[in-house]
């Protein structure tokens, strides 16, 4: 696990152009062998095919060649060199970008070449950054720096937000300071980077009446303390193993989630506490969660965690599944909430013993297929940028 009690976190969502399968916008994030991260939000010219291109080409672009060493001024330099201007539309660029690069230490520093101005959030509320123009081969980009305290929030933004509701639901678009307080009114320290943006998207997708006149992505940046989550999921292939893995298990810090029912029934032996099963099917699909005192939250397997393993495949794509995990009460979305919102740094306890009760005629489920099932869930959360541990026992 990572010994820094706090990390950075990211999520970006986009919306294409009405019609298109491209978008026209591109976020590109790598990180430096000395730990900072750059993140680069590129706008390309117009939607489609060649602005998909452009900035994909202008984002990969800068950071490469921050990854190989120059600075973020040399890298503009040679990027606004190369970016040719459309004469035909008021010799405007290809391709407009907005880069952050972070520090290990949080500090930072902001490059806005024709983008909407970025918000900085601290506290919940807007802390209006000072940019300062210059120009590099002629061309006027903005330059902030700042540092990130833990909570503090930067939200990159295409002027897709901006444009959004033009000859729909709004005569001249959404304003930045409409933005602002629409993220303001947000502000919540649980709300993850990716659903902050999602949130923000879709109500861009609203404004224009699901038929975006424009591409729109927003990319949110936030630095938030690490939170623990303890997952077990099956008993121990030898029964003699149970006792020191649970006391295991349950010394650690964070929340204790507990999956299936044969390790319920262990772990309601080891703290002497009765499962209390509940009736209530919010999702037929589902299995109903149970109770045992001691332990955060209690589902059933393989079926609970297959299904977790798509909300989390969908919460990386469109994430259009949230609105509905984020408030319900089945295991599911309660296991979701803890795994993709929540926790940051994920221990999971793996028993390999063969369940009997999936090994009945019918039943389909084998430990190849529940292996498989959580293999994929923790590379799924790795992709997040969560720290897991998987320890089979």
């Amino acid at each position: 696990m990572a010994s820094d009690v706090t990390m950075l976190e990211h999520g970006f969502l986009s919306i294409n152009h009405l019609g298109e399968e491209l978008c026209g916008d591109h976020v590109q994030v790598s990180m430096d062998k000395d730990g900072a991260t750059t993140f680069v939000l590129a706008d390309g010219i117009g939607s489609g095919v060649v602005a998909s291109i452009l900035s994909t080409l202008a984002s990969t672009m800068l950071c490469t060649m921050i990854e190989r060493g120059l600075s973020i001024e040399e890298g503009v330099d040679a990027l606004v060199k190369c970016l040719p201007v459309a004469k035909d539309r008021g010799n405007v660029a290809y391709s407009t970008f907005t880069i952050c690069r972070i520090e290990k230490d949080y500090s930072a520093v902001i490059y806005n070449f024709d983008n909407p101005e970025p918000v900085f959030l601290r506290g919940g509320k807007e802390m209006r950054l000072r940019y300062t123009p210059s120009l590099i081969a002629d061309r006027k980009i903005y330059r902030a720096e700042v540092y990130f305290d833990v909570g503090d929030e930067l939200v990159l933004f295409t002027d897709g937000a901006v444009h959004a509701g033009i000859g729909e639901t709004l005569n001249f678009g959404w304003e930045r300071e409409e933005i602002v307080a629409f993220l303001e009114a947000l502000a919540n320290p649980t709300l993850s980077a990716k659903n902050l943006a999602t949130y923000l998207v879709d109500q861009c997708d609203i404004l224009y009446n699901r038929r975006p006149g424009d591409d729109t992505t927003c990319l949110a940046i936030k630095r938030r303390e690490r939170s623990p989550l303890n997952l077990m999921v099956g008993p121990a292939t030898r029964k003699e193993d149970d006792i020191p893995r649970l006391k295991e298990f349950f010394a650690k810090a964070g929340p204790h989630v507990v999956c299936g029912g044969t390790t319920a029934k262990i772990v309601s032996r080891y703290l002497d506490q009765p499962i209390e099963g509940e009736l209530d099917f919010e999702d037929p699909s589902i299995p109903p969660i149970s109770r045992i005192n001691g332990v955060d939250l209690v589902t059933e397997g393989i079926i609970t965690l297959n299904k977790v393993l798509s909300l989390a495949r969908d919460y990386q794509g469109q994430n259009k599944a949230y609105f509905d995990w984020s408030f319900r009460q089945d295991g599911a979305s309660k296991l979701a909430r803890l795994l993709l919102e929540e926790a940051t740094d994920i221990d999971v306890t793996v028993g390999c013993a063969v369940n009997p009760a999936h090994q009945a005629e019918g039943e389909g489920i084998d430990i190849r297929m529940k292996m498989l099932i959580i293999h994929s869930l923790t590379e799924e959360l790795k992709k997040m940028g969560k720290s897991v541990n998987v320890a089979y026992c």
